[in-house]
């Protein structure tokens, strides 16, 4: 069974579950439990400097959730997952291979989705973009120019996902883990809130404050890299060639290539490639639809490849995942 929720019913339900939540006045935190409708668990909440909120999450949903939103003003976030996964209709993924940046602007509506019996357990921050320029100023003391592609204001947001390192992991954990109290736990999480901030955005920061010791990309191009994988991720059925994509954003195919391995940790084929398997086992695991049409519909027109691809990647065959059975290694 799915539940599926519109963006003002989700909040309804988590207006109604803040009602009950418990506060804890001296250091402005909150324990929120998980509306009863959707599951259990808790998303703890304390802000550990104004106007940045730290949420400890761990909870599990009773069924199949979809969200399904509409064009809306974004905050910036950043999230990282030690278990669960969540998907979106564009193709991101949150799990605990990815991390999530969403910047700041207008969100275009989208569908969420997670499945019951995973225990979600993470870190999320909440925060307004301008503090960017009070955590990574320039020497003028202004925000970074390698950052304003995650404060849009009225324009479209940029949503990142970032393969997680085992920096982000090991600060996620000690978040999760602090057995401070008091005063000392809010100085102890804004430390760790600023690191897990900062272990995120190292890929897109340049060399200033010693975060990434690579060359630096010219102005713009790491900007120019996200919107070839948006492209990408939107065409994954019909995708460009490399030159093709390359063009379209203005960057070279090698600028484009040495982009996607920094970024994102692949080259642009192996990207595509693991973004297509990615949705093709959603929809088998569905089980609506027959191995050969996934298969079309991920942009596959010969099956034996699509299979073959598939099971390189899973462990198990389209057959198998279709019959609901679990891949060897996810």
């Amino acid at each position: 069974m799915t539940i599926t929720l519109t963006h003002k019913e989700d909040l309804e339900l988590w207006a109604e579950a803040k009602l009950n939540s418990q506060q804890n006045p001296e250091s402005n935190e909150f324990l929120f439990q998980i509306p009863k409708q959707l599951g259990t668990g808790y998303v703890r909440s304390i802000e550990v400097y104004p106007h940045l909120w730290l949420s400890i999450l761990d909870y599990k949903y009773h069924d199949n959730v979809q969200i399904k939103t509409l064009d809306c003003d974004h905050p910036l976030e950043f999230c990282v997952f030690l278990s669960g996964i969540e998907t979106e209709n564009y193709g991101g993924q949150l799990d605990k291979k990815h991390t999530l940046i969403s910047g700041s602007g207008v969100q275009r509506g989208m569908i969420f989705e997670a499945q019951k019996s995973q225990r979600f357990v993470g870190v999320g921050i909440g925060m307004q973009p301008e503090l960017l320029g009070k955590f990574f100023p320039t020497k003028d003391g202004e925000m970074m120019p390698e950052l304003y592609l995650l404060a849009k204001g009225n324009d479209w947001q940029t949503l990142l996902y970032p393969q997680i390192t085992p920096t982000v992991k090991g600060v996620v954990e000690q978040i999760i883990n602090c057995s401070y109290t008091g005063v000392m736990k809010r100085m102890y999480l804004q430390v760790k809130a600023l690191e897990m901030i900062a272990s995120q955005l190292a890929p897109i920061i340049t060399d200033q404050g010693g975060l990434r010791s690579q060359p630096r990309f010219r102005a713009g191009t790491v900007e120019r890299i996200y919107q070839a994988r948006e492209i990408l991720l939107s065409r994954l059925g019909n995708p460009p060639s490399l030159l093709e994509l390359a063009q379209q954003v203005g960057v070279s195919d090698r600028t484009l290539q040495r982009g996607f391995q920094r970024l994102f940790g692949a080259t642009v084929f192996g990207y595509l490639t693991d973004r297509r398997m990615e949705r093709a086992k959603r929809w088998l695991q569905e089980g609506d639809r027959t191995v050969l049409e996934v298969a079309i519909m991920t942009g596959y027109s010969n099956p034996t490849h699509f299979s073959a691809a598939f099971k390189r990647q899973f462990g198990i065959s389209p057959s198998q995942c279709l019959l609901g059975k679990k891949s060897v290694w996810r």
